[in-house]
């Protein structure tokens, strides 16, 4: 493993970044500062290192992934080929525990020194496919335009509280909006399709992946985005765990207490998807329909049932992409 001897932690925010040296022998040894988030303000982050007379080869930039916000540092460190660590929120979230108080100043030396703690975790960070940079930002998009309609579609709820003549006008102007909404709502999804379509990799994932019951094309084009097309989870049990539907213990010393349980601290869009994912499966799936009964009459909670066939529906996933064919019913052929 290679070892660093200045570990960079970066709070990253739409208009700054909260910068924190930590050395990598002296974790005492810090030194914070503020820059924007900017190419100057890049630019001012290698330009305190050169100062300090540091060799770029021997320093790990390392900060939370943000979106589109943390984007810029990701071109920035890959041009001038600096290895940078884009580290899941939520791991950052986990390693803290219960803490008192937040500023942007702990939380760039927290990265930091989760970074130290954890380099046998260290998976170097690298630019996503361009087609899949671009289905990223479109689906955000999406997102906004599915909480607009939303929105609107909620005048129904001032019936009965407003006159008539008003709420009128406002539900044709809503209907309109959303009309339009809508509109845009179909082009975002041609376009997405589209780029999947262009790309032979990620569009023969997509098949694979939609080859599984229960699993439709949102699902699909998550999967693709948190996972980088596959290159940034080793297996089902870490994406569970991004998502939030693997089941641990709660235990102290040798006593567990109660129930396994799943994290709160998970990306809720996927964790959401895989909901609809297992209630579909539940319903459509012979195998997994069989499944349920068989466990909810033992007795185990429904819930729990639901997410084990979360967890079957990501093994099935990484299953099919690794193998590299589609999903097939094997109980078809038993029966």
């Amino acid at each position: 493993m290679k070892k660093y001897e200045l570990f960079v932690g970066i709070d990253v925010s739409k208009s700054k970044l909260d910068v924190s040296f930590v050395n990598a022998t002296d974790s005492n040894q810090w030194t914070h500062f503020v820059v924007t988030n900017t190419a100057k303000g890049l630019q001012g982050i290698l330009t305190r290192l050169n100062k300090r007379k540091m060799d770029l080869n021997q320093v790990l930039i390392c900060f939370e992934d943000t979106g589109v916000y943390s984007m810029p540092l990701c071109y920035f460190m890959s041009e001038k080929a600096v290895d940078y660590w884009m580290i899941p929120a939520i791991e950052i979230k986990r390693s803290k525990g219960i803490s008192r108080g937040k500023t942007d100043k702990s939380d760039s030396k927290d990265i930091a020194f989760y970074a130290i703690s954890h380099q046998y975790k260290l998976k170097l960070g690298s630019l996503p496919d361009e087609a899949l940079q671009k289905i990223k930002l479109l689906y955000s998009e999406r997102e906004k335009l599915i909480k607009a309609i939303q929105m609107f579609g909620r005048t129904t709820e001032n019936i009965g509280f407003l006159p008539k003549k008003l709420l009128s006008d406002l539900l044709k102007s809503n209907a309109s909006t959303i009309k339009k909404l809508k509109t845009s709502l179909k082009k975002i999804d041609q376009r997405i399709q589209e780029l999947i379509s262009e790309n032979e990799s990620l569009k023969e994932k997509d098949r694979l992946i939609q080859s599984i019951p229960g699993v439709g094309p949102q699902t699909s084009i998550y999967l693709l985005i948190v996972t980088r097309g596959f290159t940034c989870f080793e297996n089902s049990r870490q994406l569970a765990c991004y998502g939030g539907v693997a089941p641990f213990e709660y235990s102290s010393g040798s006593s567990i207490r109660g129930r396994t349980k799943v994290s709160h601290l998970a990306d809720k869009k996927l964790k959401s998807l895989l909901n609809m994912c297992a209630l579909n499966a539940k319903a459509y799936d012979h195998e997994m329909k069989l499944y349920y009964e068989r466990k909810v009459a033992e007795g185990k909670s429904k819930m729990l049932v639901l997410n084990n066939i979360r967890n079957k529906i990501l093994g099935r996933v990484f299953a099919v992409v690794n193998r590299g064919t589609p999903y097939v019913n094997t109980q078809k052929f038993a029966t």
